[in-house]
């Protein structure tokens, strides 16, 4: 399969501006307009290509409300009160600690739908408690908090799998029903290899909250507790949408902070604001260059191309799947996830069709592979969080990392072979595919 000459420079203009420090929406956005200069096409395609994409799309309205509530929730007590509460259950067992890292992240998950947002949320307090009178070394705290992260755009709701449904049109409700089960897994993984590795460290024991208080405090943390249950009602129920679950998510959140547990200010709440725009600016930067350079490689028709190639090669869906896996975590550790997301995976679609898997298998399988690019250096962004966070080198971090990520490896190879992982919930509701 050739390349244009136009695309090979609109290619390489892109990586250029990338490495030099142009922000990658930007990037596309440049390359993409000299491809359609070479090609002699009206600059005015560009801004249709982006409003098209940028405001006809309902769905993508959820991205900056999902990002808006995680951010409430930050400003707010919500984490502290999960975290006492994780830490009353798991705290009593050898390495319970590090059990609250998973158990906190599991819950977080069901709020955020952002591993940066779950990280940020919880992890300079989980930080502090773990390292705390030399329990836990930093990197080992920074490297737990990291990895739990990934958590957060598995289990519902997910701003990776929101993207997904865009560029797909596969159904979000049960797209959020299918990470469900693998977020879990994926937990569970972690909580037994703590627990193996605490034994075998002597990690320590915390004192044991009394059983007759748990009650008390799993009352004061029951409004946090009971968001993920609200957001899954709303959209399992028909009462929602998932973009309008978002909505409620935002002001479930705000009313939660304000009113019932009175710890966000009009000044904290103006900085989640503020935070919540610049974040989501800086993702619709990224779909944007990304609409338009799609329509460039549907031009180039590369999709359908590949999708012959490969078809030629006569792949099974599962050899087709194990190239997937290695192609995306590759790309992992060189690009960021929202870009793989917009510009590879679609490439990527047509060919999957072609053979038959199913498109909300694949989508959990690809947002996997792409949360596992955040703890894969050498451009994890997770891990660049938490070496600030922590203050611990990147050496020792990844050396913490790395006994997770093969565990996390192994689990990723589970959904992959055996879609019913993946797919047994969705059918229990309804789902044909």
């Amino acid at each position: 399969m050739m390349l244009s000459l136009p695309f090979s420079l609109a290619l390489g203009i892109i990586i250029v501006l990338a490495v030099f420090g142009l922000p990658m929406g930007l990037a596309m956005i440049s390359g993409s307009i000299i491809y359609l200069l070479m090609r002699g096409q009206d600059m005015g395609i560009v801004a249709e290509q982006l409003l098209n994409g940028m405001y006809s799309n309902y769905i993508m309205l959820a991205v900056p409300l999902f990002i808006l509530a995680a951010e409430i929730m930050n400003s707010g007590s919500l984490s502290e009160r999960l975290l006492k509460w994780c830490d009353a259950l798991v705290g009593r067992f050898r390495g319970g600690l590090a059990q609250v890292n998973v158990l906190q992240s599991i819950v977080f998950a069901g709020m955020s739908g952002s591993a940066v947002a779950d990280a940020a949320g919880s992890g300079k307090m989980m930080q502090y408690m773990m390292t705390k009178d030399g329990k836990y070394t930093p990197s080992y705290a920074a490297a737990l908090t990291a990895v739990t992260a990934v958590i957060g755009p598995i289990i519902p709701p997910s701003i990776p799998m929101v993207l997904y449904a865009l560029i797909s049109d596969a159904s979000i409700g049960y797209l959020f029903l299918a990470g469900i089960v693998p977020g879990l897994l994926m937990a569970g993984v972690m909580m037994v290899q703590i627990a193996v590795t605490a034994r075998m460290k002597n990690f320590p024991v915390e004192p044991p909250t009394p059983l007759r208080k748990i009650p008390r405090m799993t009352w004061e943390a029951l409004p946090v507790l009971l968001m993920p249950a609200v957001l899954m009602f709303g959209i399992y129920g028909g009462i929602t949408t998932p973009t309008e679950a978002a909505a409620i998510a935002a002001l479930y959140a705000l009313v939660v902070s304000v009113v019932i547990y009175r710890s966000v200010s009009a000044r904290e709440f103006y900085a989640s604001l503020l935070t919540s725009a610049k974040t989501t600016a800086s993702i619709g930067m990224l779909i944007a260059g990304a609409l338009v350079l799609n329509y460039v490689v549907t031009i180039e028709n590369i999709p359908r191309s590949l999708s012959v190639l490969l078809v030629a090669w006569d792949l099974d869906p599962l050899t087709f799947l194990i190239a997937a896996n290695i192609l995306l975590l590759i790309l992992g550790c060189l690009l960021e996830g929202t870009t793989i997301l917009l510009v590879i995976v679609p490439i990527l679609i047509p060919t999957a069709q072609a053979l038959g898997i199913d498109m909300v298998h694949f989508g959990v399988v690809v947002v996997v592979n792409i949360m596992l690019g955040l703890i894969t250096p050498p451009f994890g962004l997770l891990l660049f969080i938490m070496t600030r966070i922590s203050g611990s080198n990147m050496r020792e971090l990844v050396r913490d990392v790395f006994p997770f990520l093969l565990a996390l490896l192994a689990a990723l190879m589970l959904f992959t072979f055996v879609p019913e992982t993946v797919l047994w919930l969705p059918r229990t509701f309804g789902y044909g595919g």
